[in-house]
């Protein structure tokens, strides 16, 4: 198996046993959760509190960074065309400052940063903070579904695969095709914001 600095998962509707068993077989040592809204209605054991104290009891270690590291800004400035930029947020201080949390803790432990999609593709933990982690020179493995760990390189080809389509074949580079499959993506799968209807304005009348 590579060696790898930090790791991706996104829960989804895995089984808690089961999920546990994926961090485990990863040697995962502290979960740093990167959820906007750190709850889930339809799978409560990964809402915040049951989730921490299910990992307390496996010796894993609980991180909240969803402030700092989340997918929804609530700065409306963020936004581009009512979609979050990530773009924009990466060079915002608190992400950097969150980055720089998160990698004060993967000096002490084995971290795994986790969110609720299940495809890192479909996921701002791979598309804006995995993507500023390899950047920086940081082995990302992200834990798939099967249990198979995907490296952030493997990923980043899926995502030009997937692009191949609206790929520049004039680009100047890899580098700049890669760039430009980042933002596509990031623009169809990032959280949108609600823009208020006729309807809505009525009610607050």
């Amino acid at each position: 198996m590579p060696s790898f600095d930090l790791f991706s998962i996104g829960h989804s509707n895995i089984p808690a046993e089961r999920f546990l068993a994926m961090l485990r077989d990863a040697g995962v040592t502290a979960i740093a959760d990167v959820r906007s809204a750190p709850y889930s209605r339809w799978f409560p054991w990964f809402s915040q509190k049951a989730l921490a104290a299910r990992l307390a009891v496996a010796g894993i270690a609980y991180l909240g960074m969803g402030d700092t590291l989340g997918g929804r800004p609530r700065d409306e400035s963020l936004f581009r065309d009512g979609v979050a930029d990530y773009e924009a947020m990466a060079i915002q201080p608190e992400f950097r400052a969150g980055l720089n949390r998160l990698l004060d803790a993967a000096a002490r432990f084995r971290v795994c940063a986790m969110c609720a999609e299940r495809e890192p593709l479909d996921c701002h933990r791979y598309l804006l903070v995995a993507r500023d982690l390899a950047e920086r020179g940081l082995a990302v493995g992200h834990i798939l579904h099967d249990g198979t760990i995907e490296p952030q390189a493997v990923t980043e080809q899926r995502l030009l695969a997937l692009d191949g389509g609206g790929c520049d074949l004039f680009a100047a580079g890899q580098r700049e095709r890669l760039a430009a499959a980042y933002r596509r993506r990031a623009h169809t799968v990032a959280f949108r914001r609600k823009v208020p209807t006729r309807r809505d304005a009525a009610e607050k009348q």
